[in-house]
């Protein structure tokens, strides 16, 4: 597959949704609702559950599987009030001492005028901020699209997980393209320069691990996520100095080459 084939495979209206993998692979889920500042966005959905017998707090980006769904949830794109809501979840879930699993599926954050007059950019950065700093284990995985700030927004975790036909980038392919080669048409041509691929992740170690989709949406795959991530977080948990490590992971990000005259 090329890495534009990915991204088709990423979008697709059949893979499953974060609500599918919270239904299939935590027990006794309630849901939490609002950012307690102005509204409900149901563009992320999130709460309280248990992952084979551990409590955690399970946060993730919905895009919904029919038309009607999809619109309600703004197809998978976050407004300010979403990401408050996020962070609203993640700093009870510090208080209490659960870890977090955040699934992310979301093409970028919701941009609207009313989305911008509410703060989304700041949102965005003070989720940033916070979870650099949460005390408790944070696990990301991307089961879809993860664009730009609208993704990282969920995903300054101590692991980030991506399956193998998830993507991850700054701008899509046909946004890149407009802008570089002034033709939306070359999409396929930014894919593969943009390194979006769960492979390429890896390789620039954006990424600690690459879900193979083998049987996805199926009874075994879904038990086999859960007992991976519950692996990690008994890793995690033991980890000494977790917000430095975090830090330091994410400042390792970036390679660059200085030529000197």
């Amino acid at each position: 597959m090329t890495a534009y084939d990915k991204v088709r495979t990423a979008r697709s209206t059949s893979r499953p949704t974060a609500q599918d993998y919270i239904t299939e692979m935590f027990t006794d889920f309630i849901e939490l609702h609002g950012d307690r500042r102005y509204r409900d966005d149901e563009a992320i959905m999130g709460g309280l559950a248990f992952l084979e017998g551990r409590p955690v707090t399970v946060i993730g980006i919905e895009k919904g599987h029919d038309t009607i769904e999809r619109m309600r949830r703004s197809f998978g794109a976050p407004e300010p009030e979403g990401y408050r809501k996020a962070l609203r979840l993640m700093k009870q879930a510090e208080k209490f001492h659960r870890p977090v699993i955040l699934f992310v599926d979301t093409s970028g954050a919701y941009c609207g005028i009313g989305a911008e007059e509410r703060g989304q950019g700041e949102a965005i950065a003070e989720n940033l901020m916070a979870m650099m700093g949460l005390n408790v284990p944070e696990i990301s995985i991307l089961i879809g699209e993860g664009g730009s700030g609208g993704a990282l927004a969920l995903a300054v975790s101590d692991r980030v997980w991506m399956l193998e036909n998830a993507v991850y980038s700054v701008i899509s392919p046909e946004g890149c393209a407009s802008i570089l080669y002034k033709d939306a048409s070359q999409a396929d041509k930014a894919a593969e320069s943009l390194k979006l691929t769960a492979d390429d992740a890896l390789k620039l170690g954006v990424a600690e691990r690459v879900i193979s989709e083998e049987n996805i949406g199926t009874t075994e795959f879904y038990k086999h996520l859960a007992g991976e991530i519950s692996k990690e977080l008994e890793i995690l948990e033991k980890t000494p100095d977790l917000i430095e490590r975090r830090y330091q992971r994410f400042r390792a990000f970036g390679r660059f080459e200085e030529e000197r005259k």
